[in-house]
């Protein structure tokens, strides 16, 4: 594989600290605005793009008094946080200022470990994602490192990205790095390293590949790299790092200029998000629904109120829910959009009076498709 896919239509692009910030603490502004406009025409092709953003402590440290000046030893976690609540606004403001000259909105979103593995959360967030990409908003995410703890953080956005993929079902992460890809050995170690160029399999002889990070800004080397690699390809993502340090590193990657590693995916994004679901369930209730509704489901649509019948359990939004037929089969299984009282009070209505019913504007579905498992 020699450049990106012309299928990839929901791509992210993770920047790191090491691309983003120079050794001063500076924001490379003309780096910036050049990927700005790489972006701006991958949109103008209908692809959908979300970046994740480094920087934040090593933008932030200068101003809370820790700078590499006058700060050699390595920061504490209430350092970092600090560095962190007072980079981020920074970051932001250099992001919005690069698509603001492209008239692309920007959207600052915060993560943190539990928003994406807390089965609610993990929906609300893709639910909030895929709304800012409908309204034509950039998301722009980084790790909330304020409020993350040593136990609770992701620890490095590599592995943030490959869990946004996973999240929002991407079809391709690039990571932007200070090295072109992957080699059998450090190559600034060991001169008989071989460059990789296309993985079809992690195995464990690959990552024994990994070796450690790259500019010292930058918190995570080639074996964060690898394991983001799993966890994107696992969720039918693929995944490539290419060198970002160059003129133009989204534009030679398309045309099949710049060298770069690929790993591949064995499935697709939407496949691989329905087994997570199926893995993931304990159904905690049911929904009988009429034969119009099975019809639709049968065809690919979503579970909307109005084929809804009744149902039983008690179950939170986010839950997992049995769905049945009228004649008792269960015919599938999904993540419901509302909690027990609120579908029992929707059942049969339409989705235009869920507002009125509710006294809010939720889902017009009470189970998307993209959250539904066929058992048939």
């Amino acid at each position: 594989m020699s450049g990106l896919p012309d299928n990839s239509r929901r791509i992210i692009i993770k920047v790191g600290s090491a691309l983003l910030v120079d050794p001063e603490g500076a924001v490379r502004r003309q780096w910036l605005n050049t990927l700005a406009a790489e972006v701006a025409a991958w949109r103008k092709k209908g692809r959908e793009v979300l970046i994740v953003t480094s920087g934040a402590i090593a933008v932030g440290r200068e101003f809370v008094g820790l700078s590499r000046k006058t700060t050699s030893r390595a920061l504490h976690m209430e350092e970092k946080q600090a560095a962190a609540a007072a980079g981020q606004p920074k970051i932001m403001q250099a992001w919005e200022e690069a698509f603001r000259a492209h008239g692309i909105p920007v959207a600052q979103v915060l993560l943190t470990l539990d928003d994406t593995e807390d089965r609610l959360r993990h929906l609300t967030c893709r639910v909030a994602l895929e709304q800012m990409l409908k309204l034509g908003a950039l998301p722009v995410i980084n790790e909330n490192d304020v409020v993350s703890t040593e136990e609770i953080r992701i620890g490095d956005n590599d592995r943030l990205a490959a869990r946004l993929a996973q999240m929002i079902s991407a079809d391709a992460l690039v990571l932007l790095s200070d090295i072109d890809g992957l080699y059998t050995a450090d190559p600034k170690a060991n001169p008989k390293a071989e460059f990789v160029p296309e993985v079809k399999e992690i195995t464990p002889a690959i990552e024994a590949m990994a070796g450690g990070a790259g500019e010292d800004i930058a918190s995570g080397g080639m074996r964060t790299k690898i394991m983001a690699a799993k966890i994107a390809t696992a969720a039918g993502c693929r995944m490539a790092i290419v060198k970002g340090l160059v003129e133009n590193p989204l534009r030679d990657l398309e045309e099949g200029k710049s060298r770069g590693t690929w790993f591949l995916a064995s499935i697709t994004p939407m496949a691989a998000r329905k087994r997570w679901i199926a893995a993931h369930m304990k159904l905690k209730g049911a929904i009988t629904i009429d034969d119009g509704a099975l019809k639709a489901l049968l065809s690919g649509k979503s579970l909307l109120p109005v084929g809804a019948k009744s149902c039983e359990g008690e179950f939170a939004s986010g839950d997992a829910v049995a769905v049945k037929s009228l004649a008792g089969e269960t015919v599938a299984s999904g993540l419901i959009a509302y909690d027990c009282a609120e579908v029992r009070q929707i059942l049969g209505k339409r989705s235009d009076d869920i507002e009125k019913i509710l006294g809010y504007a939720g889902r017009a579905e009470l189970i998307h498709r993209d959250n539904l498992v066929l058992s048939r």
